[in-house]
C-alpha cells in the first residue's frame, strides 16, 4: 500500500550507528527527515550524506531530527562514514539506520513486499528505489515524500525552504507561491473561497 501525505509514518525499531532507536519515540516533538539509501559507498549518496552533515545545524534550527537509511549493516555504514569525511570533509553525526532485512524499505513503500528479507547479495541497481525522503511532522504525519533516481544528486537546501514553507503554512491560513524563500520572496496569503462568497487575497512580508 503507498503512502500519502497525512498518512501516519510507519513506526518501527532499528539498530542504527547511534544504537537502536523506536522511530516514533526518538522523534519526540521533533519534525523529522527520513532518507534512504540503496547502497553504502555509492559515489551520489556519499556526497549526499556528507552535504546534509554541513547542513544539519540548520536542521536542528527549525526543531528537525535527520536520520538516514541503507540495506547494509553497521559495519559497513560505520566505514562509509569514514569515506564520506574523507569527500566531503564532515562526518555525519545523525543516525543511519541498518536495514539489513528490508523491514523499513517495505513499511516505506520504498520495496515491494515480495523483496525477500535480507541484504545479502543485493546490488544497488536491485535497490534503487530506495531512495527516498520523507518529511515528518510533530504529529507524525508525512508532509513531504520525494523519490530520486539513483543518478540525480538531492538538493538538501531545497528541503529547507520545503520545511520552512510546511511549518509556516501549518501555523497560519497562508500559502506559499512557487520559487518562494523565507525572508527574501513575498508571502502570499490566500483567503478565497467561492462557494462561501469571500474574496480576500493580499500580500505580506514572509518572517
Amino acid at each position: 500500500m503507498s503512502l500519502r501525505i497525512n498518512d501516519t509514518a510507519p513506526d518501527f525499531t532499528a539498530e542504527t550507528t547511534h544504537g537502536t532507536i523506536h522511530f516514533h519515540d526518538w522523534l519526540g516533538d521533533s519534525w523529522g527527515v527520513l532518507f534512504s539509501h540503496p547502497k553504502d559507498f555509492t559515489p551520489v549518496c556519499t556526497t549526499e550524506l556528507g552535504a546534509l552533515a554541513k547542513l544539519q545545524p540548520d536542521f536542528e534550527k527549525r526543531n528537525v531530527k535527520v536520520v538516514g537509511l541503507s540495506v547494509d549493516p553497521i559495519s559497513d555504514h560505520n566505514a562509509w562514514l569514514d569515506d564520506i569525511a574523507d569527500v566531503s570533509g564532515m562526518r555525519p553525526e545523525y543516525p543511519i539506520v541498518a536495514d539489513t532485512e528490508l523491514a523499513v524499505a517495505k513499511a516505506y513503500n520504498m520495496l515491494p513486499a515480495n523483496e525477500g528479507d535480507s541484504f545479502s547479495g543485493r546490488t544497488a541497481v536491485d535497490n534503487q528505489t530506495v531512495r527516498s525522503v520523507f518529511i515528518i511532522g510533530p504529529d507524525k504525519k508525512i508532509k513531504l515524500s520525494l523519490t530520486y533516481p539513483m543518478a540525480t544528486g538531492r538538493n538538501f537546501a531545497e528541503l529547507l525552504r520545503v520545511i520552512d514553507s510546511i511549518q509556516m503554512t501549518g501555523k497560519h491560513k497562508v500559502a506559499t507561491p512557487a520559487d518562494w524563500k523565507k525572508k527574501v520572496m513575498m508571502l502570499l496569503l490566500f483567503l478565497r473561497f467561492p462557494m462561501m462568497k469571500q474574496k480576500n487575497c493580499f500580500l505580506m512580508a514572509g518572517k
